[in-house]
């Protein structure tokens, strides 16, 4: 994530101390750092979205993880020392345990995070998620009306959504407004900011485009490298907008780590000193953390990189405890995306800014080009940007 809001506006938000301090914290205590855990907890879904990258249904498979397994998984996760558990799905809130287990985290020590479309936050379910801890409701929308229903692909997805995010707003919940830049998507980036002002929503994440699940045959639909740029500037210049204004909102950039690069070319020109601490930012970020300080279980146990990796298994939490699965280096895989540098190619392994990045997001690499080392094809930066010569 690239928090665009703590780099333009010194605004700190509630996940800044793992996104920029853990690693020198982790030191100072002589305490390695541990992954925060998205565990995609259900398959099932009401919506059919064209990017799910879960590629979620309306059914669960027979063997899910009970809610015995579940809390058995939790403990692993706590004894492990993990920060965040972040309850994704499919859409979670149809796992009927939902508010029991996250309860359950909480009082063994950890954040937890929903994800959600927001469709079926009731005035009680909002209460229900409010009375559960969960830090935040993270909540989806892809544009406003219409343009939100033809990417979830179902009509009336908008209204319920918005009723969701009310509903929670009007209890106090942080609610974090979550939308995939694609090209049927990122005309709406103004109207979400609007939204975002409008409702009272606390943060908003702008996702790029994953080519996995049900999104593996978008990459032609991901924008070009002028349209990336043009709606990084808008994000940029809307977030000081905010901040000039008095609204103190978290704006975020996630699955693209470019963004952090670009916004520091831009501020080399505008605010050398700024630039600089934003360096500073990005280094100890470190880049794509896939692997490394982000890690993801699916609905039967299997133990993957990310969430993104849904086709890789490293293990199964059945068998072994997570913490286990996640520091053995055996698997070729996780050996290489805890180290990726020396394993890189193409433009990723040239980079003067592969520091600030670390390779970004290598299952696109790997969905374009059939190698997790290949470059990343969604890097809009210039050769002369990154350092190459012609």
């Amino acid at each position: 994530m690239i928090s665009i809001s703590r780099l333009l506006c010194d605004a700190i938000g509630p996940g800044d101390t793992l996104r920029y301090g853990n690693q020198d914290r982790a030191a100072s205590e002589n305490k390695p750092s541990r992954p925060i855990v998205v565990w995609n907890c259900t398959r099932r879904c009401n919506l059919r979205c064209v990017h799910c990258y879960s590629s979620a249904g309306s059914q669960d498979p027979p063997e899910m993880l009970d809610t015995k397994e579940a809390k058995t998984f939790i403990d692993d996760l706590a004894d492990f020392g993990v920060p965040v558990l972040l309850f994704s799905g499919g859409e979670p809130l149809l796992r009927k345990d939902i508010f029991d287990l996250a309860d359950f985290a909480r009082s063994r020590g950890i954040r937890t995070v929903l994800s959600t479309n927001g469709t079926l936050i009731t005035r009680d379910e909002a209460q229900k998620i409010r009375d559960a801890g969960f830090a935040e409701a993270g909540i989806s929308l892809d544009g406003i009306g219409q343009k939100n229903d033809l990417f979830r692909g179902k009509d009336g997805a908008y209204e319920a959504t918005l009723q969701g995010i009310r509903n929670c707003v009007a209890l106090g919940q942080r609610v974090s407004l979550r939308l995939t830049i694609a090209r049927a998507t990122y005309s709406q980036v103004p109207a979400i900011f609007d939204l975002v002002q409008k409702e009272s929503i606390d943060r908003v994440c702008f996702y790029h485009l994953a080519y996995v699940g049900r999104g593996s045959n978008l990459s032609q639909d991901d924008l070009s490298p002028a349209e990336s740029r043009e709606v990084i500037d808008l994000i940029c210049n809307r977030t000081m907008d905010f901040y000039r204004r008095g609204q103190k909102k978290e704006i975020l950039t996630v699955d693209n780590h470019a963004d952090g690069v670009y916004l520091y070319l831009r501020l080399k020109e505008q605010d050398p000193a700024r630039a600089e601490r934003v360096l500073a930012l990005l280094r100890a970020n470190g880049g794509n953390n896939s692997g490394i300080r982000i890690g993801a279980v699916d609905e039967i146990g299997n133990v993957h990189p990310d969430q993104f990796w849904q086709h890789y298994s490293l293990g199964n939490v059945r068998q072994r405890k997570f913490g286990d699965i996640w520091m053995d280096t055996s698997d070729q895989v996780m050996k290489g995306l805890k180290d990726r540098k020396g394993l890189l190619k193409g433009r990723c392994a040239r980079c003067q800014y592969l520091d600030l990045c670390n390779g970004n997001l290598r299952v696109r690499a790997e969905a374009v080009y059939d190698d997790i080392w290949a470059e990343d094809p969604a890097c809009y930066l210039t050769d002369a940007e990154i350092g190459l010569s012609k």
